[in-house]
């Protein structure tokens, strides 16, 4: 680990940069996403509030899955009865991160173009859902959808179910033509540990909570504010210290493989059903992919 310099010329997007304030052992998680957020909400012709609220949705699951220390899949998941209906978001270990959102097109047309999570999602749940895989058994938290902005959302969660103070900010905009999507987030540790660890003093996180809010959305999002540089700029004072970055990646676990087991698992006269022009197709819903099955397809997948 080494203290946040107050420049920078190592690649500053798609990554998520731990920290620590050394002042106050209060720590932290900074994602930046550019071409990576970009490519996903660049796959599908959501209309700008439904791609905000995606590219929000990513940047927390990046920003979360940076926290946890695990092997296997973390996901985030809204479901709601609001325009967004649905959305999902998750990142593997590796740092594959994809999301898709499911809406009714009317509905989100009626909304303004401003709308943001409350009005999107309505009334529902968030879950959190960390998948080591097998044999290992995962872990899932659901929380009332409670809150202006899904930054609201997840500060209720922790507040109600980890019991840790947490400070969040996430933003996604367009900058320059493309989508780009930020977070950073500041966590109060109960004391812990055999070391016994203090816990934060409150005159700290005050502090820290109004460093944090100086944080404007332009050096949020600004390509040209590099990561280091910004939690520099906000916690000098502090003793910002980093860690070893990770590194984010737009990727899609779907695969024809899967997609056969699948429909072998269907009746196969509902498959036949849905053949248009002789062919079953499948798309992902989140890379958007297309995957075809013909006759001989079908047949050699319901083969004895």
């Amino acid at each position: 680990m080494r203290p946040a310099a107050a420049a920078e010329t190592r690649p500053s997007d798609d990554l998520i940069q731990p920290f620590l304030l050394e002042s106050s052992g209060i720590r932290g998680n900074l994602v930046r996403l550019g071409p990576v957020v970009d490519e996903i909400l660049g796959r599908h012709d959501h209309p700008p509030p439904v791609a905000r609220l995606l590219g929000e949705m990513l940047a927390l699951t990046a920003m979360l899955a940076g926290l946890i220390k695990h092997e296997g899949v973390f996901s985030l998941q809204t479901k709601g009865d609001g325009a967004v209906g649905t959305m999902i978001a998750d990142m593997t270990s590796a740092g594959d991160l994809r999301g898709y959102a499911a809406f009714d097109a009317a509905r989100v047309a009626a909304c303004a173009e401003s709308a943001g999570a409350a009005d999107l999602l309505g009334t529902g749940y968030l879950a959190f859902t960390a998948d080591p895989g097998p044999p290992a058994d995962r872990y899932q938290g659901i929380v009332e959808l409670t809150g202006e902005t899904l930054a609201e959302c997840l500060q209720h969660y922790f507040r109600q179910s980890e019991q840790v103070q947490s400070g969040l900010l996430v933003a996604t905009d367009r900058v320059d033509g493309a989508w780009r999507s930020a977070g950073l987030i500041l966590q109060r540790l109960p004391e812990e540990g055999p070391a016994h660890r203090p816990a934060v003093d409150e005159d700290a996180w005050r502090r820290a909570m109004i460093l944090q809010a100086s944080c404007t959305r332009g050096e949020m999002l600004g390509p040209g504010v590099p990561a280091n540089d910004l939690l520099y700029r906000l916690f000098h004072e502090e003793g910002v210290r980093v860690f070893q970055r990770r590194a984010v990646r737009a990727g899609c676990r779907c695969s024809r493989a899967r997609l056969e087991d699948t429909l072998r698992a269907l009746p196969r006269r509902e498959v036949e059903d849905l053949r248009i022009d002789g062919e079953v197709v499948v798309t992902c819903e989140f890379c958007n992919r297309r995957y075809r099955f013909d006759a001989a397809a079908l047949a050699r997948i319901y083969a004895p």
